[in-house]
């Protein structure tokens, strides 16, 4: 079943099933820095992001040996291709859900050649954007995240034992901070033949940065560190950087990716 999502501020005109946009278009910019941490070995994660195409994205991978640096990059790679040669497609969202299950695919069917793989899997969280409209699709517990006006909004939602426990009513957000199942996700592409990603239909106004990162950043830095890191008037390059440092600082337990676009006038 698909979960789609449509988050407020849309100020457009919606009639007939279509946007009529009456503002100046959005121009974006973006960074992206990733790091193995202080107590990895190697990285495992992987991010990649088209400016040109409006599409960015990373992905945390998982599994024993090298398979999780394998499936990260599998991952990126197959959504990349895909969201970059479009051909004037009207539905960026149905593009992007169309790649990330093109991504689950390619990952599991490796994964059946390969029983060294076997198990592999990684979250994705992407952003595609045209002019003011933006999606996010997520799988897995990376995160996605919008600052506007100096307050930050986490977009998606974890797909993690944890969450759903606390949706449910069944634990605190402080005891999920504590819990030993904090690292188990739900949901992850790979390790099943098909798979669903939540699609969180936005809009984005000048001024918007939008965060994309894997869980080594979010599980060293509370939501408050993290916007007012964003909130310095930084080059991105530097706003990754310092996320990035922060978290290694704070214990660096994971591996660490930041990615952050910034829309302007």
């Amino acid at each position: 079943m698909r979960a789609w999502h449509l988050l407020g501020g849309l100020s457009d005109t919606l009639s007939d099933g279509g946007f009529y946009l009456a503002t100046a278009v959005v121009h974006y910019t973006a960074a992206a820095t990733s790091d193995r941490g202080r107590r990895r070995t190697s990285n495992e994660d992987a991010f990649g992001f088209s400016v040109e195409h409006g599409v960015y994205v990373v992905c945390d991978g998982m599994g024993g040996a090298a398979a999780g640096e394998i499936a990260s990059a599998v991952a990126v790679s197959e959504a990349m291709r895909l969201l970059t040669h479009r051909a004037g497609s009207k539905s960026p969202a149905a593009d992007a859900e169309q790649a990330v299950s093109a991504a689950n695919e390619a990952i599991f069917s490796r994964a059946q050649r390969n029983k060294k793989l076997s198990g592999m899997g990684t979250t994705l969280v992407s952003l595609v954007v045209e002019d003011r409209r933006a999606w996010m699709l997520n799988v897995g517990d990376s995160r996605g995240y919008r600052l506007r006006n100096g307050r930050l909004e986490q977009i998606t939602i974890d797909h993690s034992l944890v969450e759903e426990q606390i949706r449910a009513g069944q634990m605190s957000r402080m005891e999920a901070l504590r819990s030993p199942l904090r690292n188990v996700i739900t949901r992850a592409l790979g390790t099943q033949s098909r798979i669903t990603a939540d699609v969180f239909e936005l809009d984005a106004e000048p001024g918007d940065l939008f965060l994309l990162c894997s869980d080594g950043l979010t599980r060293e830095l509370s939501d408050p560190v993290i916007e007012s890191m964003l909130r310095l008037d930084l080059p991105l390059e530097d706003l990754c950087g310092r996320l990035v440092a922060a978290a290694n600082e704070a214990g660096g337990h994971d591996n660490i990716t930041s990615l952050v676009v910034r829309a302007g006038a």
